[in-house]
């Protein structure tokens, strides 16, 4: 079985604990947020970031749902956990 990638793996933004740049940006909430523990195979919330505030898309913290809504559902990382599903 493959290992599941995070979206800080995939996206390669650095913000994963211990991250280059954490310290610059902060931990990214989906890597410490425990609701949702285990949901496609994360270990907190790190497979399902899009419902997460404060996370990073397109270079920018996200801080509202008008803005994850519009960035997330052509997010790379989105799609391929949809994709993951279907399988």
């Amino acid at each position: 079985m493959a290992v599941k990638q995070n979206c800080w793996d995939f996206k390669q933004c650095g913000r994963e604990q211990g991250g280059l740049k954490a310290n610059e940006f902060g931990v990214c909430p989906a890597a410490i947020d425990t609701a949702n523990r285990g949901l496609y195979g994360g270990k907190n919330r790190d497979r399902v970031c899009w419902v997460v505030m404060g996370t990073l898309c397109a270079g920018m913290p996200q801080s509202t749902f008008a803005q994850k809504r519009l960035f997330c559902r052509t997010c790379e990382f989105f799609q391929q956990i949809k994709r993951e599903q279907t399988l």
